[in-house]
């Protein structure tokens, strides 16, 4: 039985189908801990969806284009290439990129159009109040995009299949294999956490018109205000890469548990402070909004 500490530290001389296996765990891991470049995403689009099957789609298109990406990674490990992360800080541009995605696919949600300034709400507050019945549906495809750009965030697990393991495959035939079988772990847990992601909704008892506002409000809300969050982040990263370093250590030996970061901070920001306040939000204007008809909501 393969160890944690074999798993999080592989030694070299392992077989192809050792290989797989701890890359295979290690998806799961990856998956399972809170991590900035899955999280968000997959949260914000399943809780649009309010549904297990729409919420394990979500999880499932995403990880999809992120099993691409790392199998892309793995290959470029494999022949060297992937050295550019070792000498190039490429958090700032991806958290940057990543937040103009999610923004882009929130305000198309919120608006059905593409990219708008908040002050508008205080600009044009009838106009504001008169589109909130055309909340758009969430576009699922638009996962695919965020798992590929996502994928080229680089943290501990990524360094382990990507350094240690992809250099050990036979040829560079079986050398996107490790980062197939690390996206197909992360693909298991996503599409685990995005049918939960998917449920939060469903606690309280309303009716399909009222689920589907506060669904598709919180994953506007999200994807628009947590893009920008991403943006200024990856900016920030950019312009002072110091931050990127920062980090209080947990004492947890695995990634994305063992340290308080930016990536950590993220996670929390974007799906606990703008993703959890997004859907109180949501539920009080629907509440209000029902106690005004006379028709009280259930609690």
């Amino acid at each position: 039985m393969i160890s944690l500490n074999e798993i999080l530290n592989p030694s070299s001389g392992l077989t192809v189908p050792e290989i797989l296996v701890i890359s295979l765990i290690l998806g799961m891991l990856h998956g399972a801990t809170p991590d900035e470049h899955t999280w968000p995403i997959t949260f914000s689009y399943a809780v649009g969806k309010y549904s297990t099957r729409g919420g394990m789609k979500a999880g499932f298109l995403f990880s999809l284009g992120f099993t691409i990406q790392r199998a892309l990674l793995t290959t470029l490990g494999f022949i060297g290439l992937a050295a550019i992360y070792e000498k190039y800080n490429l958090d700032g541009p991806v958290y940057a990129i990543v937040g103009f995605v999610m923004a882009i696919a929130g305000s198309y949600i919120l608006k059905g159009k593409y990219m708008h300034l908040p002050v508008d709400k205080l600009i044009h507050r009838q106009i504001h109040e008169e589109e909130e019945s055309q909340l758009r549906d969430v576009p699922l495809r638009m996962t695919i995009v965020h798992g590929l750009i996502a994928g080229f965030g680089f943290g501990a697990y990524a360094s382990i299949i990507t350094f240690v393991l992809a250099p050990q495959m036979p040829s560079i035939w079986y050398a996107p294999l490790p980062g197939v079988m690390f996206g197909i772990g992360t693909m298991i847990m996503q599409i685990i956490f995005g049918a939960i992601f998917a449920n939060i909704l469903k606690a309280k008892k309303m009716g399909e018109k009222e689920i589907t506002y506060i669904a598709r409000k919180t994953a506007g809300r999200t994807l628009y205000y947590g893009g920008l969050v991403f943006m200024i982040a990856g900016l920030s990263i950019i312009a002072f890469p110091i931050i990127d370093n920062w980090a209080i250590s947990t004492g947890n030996p695995i990634p994305n548990l063992d340290a308080i970061d930016i990536g950590f901070l993220l996670v929390i920001g974007v799906v606990g402070a703008i993703g959890i306040g997004s859907i109180i939000k949501s539920y009080r204007e629907v509440s209000k909004k029902k106690e005004m008809e006379g028709k009280p909501i259930q609690r």
